[in-house]
């Protein structure tokens, strides 16, 4: 069976564990966030798409067929769900307001580019809001999760598990204002293109 196909299969009943012990509540902090304009970046199944409470209109984008057709039974309201790779964005400079991610630069290609087009679609006082897993802080951990991640992005729907995230955002350019370390895998923070982005943080 095609590893993707099976990952799309489960992945809701994957995250039921995940978002009882949080993830859920950090899905709504970092959506909730966003405002006019707004870009997902992953939406595999649809799962943020409830939290878009302030957005004036979301563009969905999933490389993923199988994840799309467990999304589309979610997209309701201003929510248009789209084809197309973080790497390749359809869309011209400065058109969002917003942009979010959650658990998605682990399994790009190549997240580099991707995270330039995120730069590069932002406006000038845009804000980026993302909830990822970058490689841990603690050695040991680390350590483990670069022995893992071979396999585990075999099963894992291409996950790496050892990206050091936050600095591939700092290196296409992105300014992060503000980071949440949520525990010793996962962290919530907000960056912009150029200026501060406006829209309030997680603190604020």
């Amino acid at each position: 069976m095609d590893t993707h196909l099976f990952v799309a299969a489960i992945y809701d009943a994957l995250m039921v564990p995940a978002d009882k012990l949080g993830f859920e509540q950090v899905r709504r902090m970092v959506v909730k966030n966003a405002t006019g304009e707004t870009l997902e970046i992953g939406a595999g199944t649809g799962l943020n798409f409830k939290h878009f409470e302030k957005a004036r209109h979301v563009y969905a984008i999933e490389p993923d067929p199988y994840m799309i057709s467990h999304a589309l039974h979610r997209t309701e309201g201003s929510v248009v769900l789209m084809r197309a790779e973080a790497e390749h964005l359809p869309f011209p400079d400065d058109s969002f307001d917003t942009v979010v991610s959650t658990l998605t630069f682990c399994t790009i290609g190549d997240p580099l580019d991707a995270a330039k087009e995120v730069r590069r679609v932002l406006k000038p006082n845009g804000c980026f809001f993302f909830a990822e897993h970058p490689i841990a802080e603690k050695t040991f951990l680390a350590r483990a999760e670069k022995i893992m991640s071979p396999v585990w992005k075999r099963i894992a729907g291409g996950c790496h598990l050892d990206r050091d995230i936050l600095s591939l955002f700092r290196s296409a350019g992105l300014n992060i204002s503000e980071i949440v370390r949520l525990d010793s895998f996962f962290v919530a923070g907000r960056a912009s293109k150029d200026a501060p982005c406006t829209t309030p943080g997680y603190t604020t």
